[in-house]
Parts: C-alpha cells; structure tokens; sequence
C-alpha cells in the first residue's frame, strides 16, 4: 500500500503538471497530441551563470509555460518579485522558498510542491550538497525582479 507521502507527491505533480487546457492552446500546446520528452533531450538555457532552465511547453518569456529548472549547490537568489504566480515541485536536492520576513522556511526534498503568488517577495534556494532540479508551471510569462 502506498505510503501518505508517496501519494502526496504523487497528487503534488499531477496539479503542477496539469493546467487549465485553455491556457495550454494559448502557449502552443496541443492537448490533444501527445508528448513524450525525455530528460536527456531537455534544453537548459542559462539565464546567469547560475540558473539553468529547459521548456517542457509553452514560451516562458511569453505566456503559460512548464519549464524545469536546476540551480548549484548552496545557491540562493536575492530576494525578487515575479509578475504571475507560479506551481513548483522539487524533482532533485533540497530546497527553500523563504518569502519575506520568514526566518525558518521549510526544507523540501525531492517531491514537495510549492505556491508562489504574483508580486509575492521571496528568495528560492537550493540548500542541499547536491545540485537541486525542479519543475515549475505558470499561466504567465517569466520575469524576476529584484527587491532592493
């Protein structure tokens, strides 16, 4: 039988991976074809030395989207702002999303799913030894602005 965390994890990926099909079609994607993308086909494109991220569908500079990403060891960005909300789901390491003025964000391994609402200040972290990979979904394109 499976484990509660198992089917969490389980449940966490399905929402991040299934989004309204309306939004879908505005991006490009078909929800009546098929896609199969292996890991090894991914295309990570450096956005700074580093973040790294790779389209699973849509146009992350312009609409809905579902993007992996990886970030080194130990990393963390500066505290930032994006103008769409987003879904994400640890696939590797572990990682932090500390929003503002929260001291003892919580660890999330391998499996854990977050929630990041448009304009929300936040830092994501990768916390682990390990490089950290996660997927992320938005009904919106991507953009990162620092808070100074």
């Amino acid at each position: 039988m499976p484990s509660v965390l198992s089917l969490l994890r389980t449940s966490a990926l399905a929402l991040a991976l299934v989004a309204p099909t309306a939004a879908m079609a505005e991006s490009g994607f078909d929800p009546n074809s098929s896609v199969v993308l292996p890991a090894d086909q991914l295309v990570y494109v450096n956005l700074n030395p580093a973040i790294a991220m790779a389209a699973a569908h849509g146009d992350r500079a312009v609409g809905a989207h579902g993007s992996f990403g990886r970030f080194p060891p130990e990393f963390i960005t500066p505290f930032h702002t994006h103008s769409g909300a987003y879904h994400a789901i640890v696939l590797q390491g572990v990682m932090t999303n500390p929003f503002e003025g929260e001291e003892a964000p919580p660890e999330m391994p391998a499996g854990s799913y977050w929630y990041v609402p448009a304009q929300a200040v936040h830092a994501t972290a990768c916390v682990s030894k390990e490089p950290c990979q996660f997927y992320f979904y938005s009904d919106s394109g991507f953009d990162f602005t620092p808070v100074e």
